[in-house]
């Protein structure tokens, strides 16, 4: 009895540090970003490297703020992010209700349609969809910025495989209390599965704010770049040195949004994940 309660507390143990050496490893380059943005310019390049912070902190992000396009590259990722989680959660929960709850032939070869776009790798869609958005006159635009993303069939499925796990009984009380699909869609489906919503929210809404390939290509002016766009911007060419002070907290800042999701929906997203729907 002994041994088999000291061996868990060994291997307790050996989780714990292996647990405090990968937060080290994701928290450190955080914190350095911070050291960078608060010291000064000839101190980034000084060897051995300093982990303690300067005292330039309010001048750097002064700089960032009032000399580069960050206001406005953080008003462009938010309103670009925000369109197209709230647009992928939408759809995918109104195309795998119909799925689930509706009974129509193509529902199958809809959903399977769905699943096949997954296979493809997100390059081989880019060409096609850019010569669409062209076509239409949306370059450098907010619509042809955000509609090509909004279709999400990891969210479909997710939100379908949630919907079969729910007995049709709950619909078929709803029609007896006389209610339509609507009523049973905002009054009992979505009252269920609001944790794993706000767990897809947040997962979205951190892919869409790291996006570069598609605004990059979609987007030609300095007024509708985004934040890693903006980032990419302050890094010189030819060979010279690109100011780390100035970077770094053009990088802190464009982490505040994401943040802010996480903290303000980490009780759901938590749960979202963990939990099984009920």
């Amino acid at each position: 009895m002994l041994d088999r309660l000291n061996a868990i507390i060994e291997s307790n143990i050996f989780v714990h540090i292996l647990l405090i050496l990968l937060l080290i490893v994701i928290i450190f380059p955080v914190y350095y970003s911070f050291i960078v943005s608060s010291s000064e310019r000839v101190e980034v390049y000084e060897r051995p490297p300093t982990f303690t912070p300067g005292d330039q902190l309010v001048t750097n992000f002064y700089r960032v703020w009032h000399g580069t396009d960050l206001p406005r590259a953080l008003f462009n990722s938010t309103v670009f992010s925000l369109s197209v989680t709230f647009g992928k959660l939408i759809i995918s929960l109104m195309t795998a209700y119909a799925i689930v709850f509706f009974d129509f032939k193509l529902a199958a070869p809809v959903f399977f349609l769905t699943l096949f776009t997954l296979m493809m790798p997100v390059p081989v869609r880019l060409m096609s969809t850019y010569e669409v958005v062209s076509s239409l006159g949306m370059i450098d635009t907010y619509q042809g910025l955000i509609l090509p993303m909004i279709a999400s069939a990891t969210g479909t499925f997710l939100f379908r495989q949630i919907f079969k796990t729910i007995p049709n009984e709950l619909a078929e009380a709803t029609v007896i209390d006389g209610g339509g699909p609507l009523q049973f869609f905002f009054h009992v489906l979505l009252p269920l599965i609001k944790t794993n919503a706000a767990a897809l929210f947040v997962i979205l809404f951190i892919w869409t704010w790291n996006q570069y390939l598609w605004p990059l290509l979609i987007t030609t002016s300095s007024e509708m770049r985004v934040v890693q766009l903006g980032i990419e911007g302050l890094i010189p060419g030819g060979g010279q040195l690109p100011d780390w002070t100035l970077i770094m907290p053009y990088v802190v800042s464009a982490m505040v949004p994401p943040l802010v999701v996480i903290l303000g929906l980490q009780r759901y997203f938590v749960k979202g994940l963990i939990e099984p729907n009920k």
